[in-house]
């Protein structure tokens, strides 16, 4: 079987390693490639402001990145972000996928959408979330979900003024935040941001819950992989990735 070929748009941030550790953990079943994208900056490197991420969801931009893909032939296009994606609400994170597909010519998705789909797969539609981002934006985030009738029990959040300041926020504290979370009755855990490196926390997140703990960079290979039309159970990374 030839390798599923994943094309991320990427907005920056330090977890990009984990794309490339999960594909290796694959035997190379799965080959991903990265396409940068340009971010919004109020000019104080607050890229998770309102105000920068509106920039950051610009379709030129994002499909401009994207184009650079298709001469590496890939079977699906991903705006691997999430707040660049809900910034602009239901309708504008539908519009980024549409102007990614007819500029691609292949399945687009955006891990925004990757999120409210994961949670309507597994039936769940009450969640809490912990979220890197400054209150306005985590809020922006509940406001999103809730379109897609989705309940936001407990909201957190870490106040990263941007995704460098995510990826560099340590592990533990990440995973200790989660636990402190999960204390709402809630059917899931949401950690959004791409750039916050959770991958390989998820398993151990999940065990010190005991409840479902969706990532960003989880739904979004999960999601990538469903529309490279591959199949998505790898353990190690989870009950969303494991197939659970």
């Amino acid at each position: 079987m030839d390798a599923l070929r994943l094309a991320f748009v990427w907005p920056g941030g330090g977890a990009e390693q984990e794309y490339y550790q999960f594909a290796e953990a694959t035997g190379d079943q799965i080959k991903i490639f990265l396409a940068c994208s340009r971010v919004g900056d109020t000019g104080e490197g607050s890229d998770h402001d309102i105000e920068a991420l509106l920039e950051t969801a610009r379709i030129d931009w994002i499909t401009d990145a994207a184009k650079r893909s298709v001469c590496l032939r890939p079977d699906t296009v991903f705006w691997a972000c999430t707040s660049g994606s809900f910034v602009v609400g239901r309708r504008g994170a539908e519009e980024q996928i549409n102007a990614l597909q007819e500029a691609t010519g292949v399945p687009a998705g955006s891990t925004s959408l990757a999120f409210a789909a994961a949670i309507t797969q597994l039936g769940f539609r009450r969640v809490s979330v912990l979220a890197p981002y400054p209150e306005p934006t985590a809020r922006a985030f509940v406001a999103f979900l809730k379109e897609f009738d989705i309940e936001v029990a407990f909201l957190d959040w870490l106040d990263a003024p941007s995704g460098w300041d995510s990826a560099a926020m340590d592990g533990e504290m990440i995973i200790e935040r989660v636990v402190q979370v999960s204390q709402t009755s809630a059917d899931a855990i949401l950690v959004p941001d791409t750039a916050l490196p959770t991958l390989s926390l998820v398993e151990e997140m999940e065990r010190r819950t005991g409840q479902p703990v969706l990532t960003a960079n989880a739904v979004t290979l999960w999601q990538a992989i469903r529309l490279a039309g591959g199949n998505t159970s790898y353990a190690g990374y989870g009950s969303l990735l494991g197939g659970q």
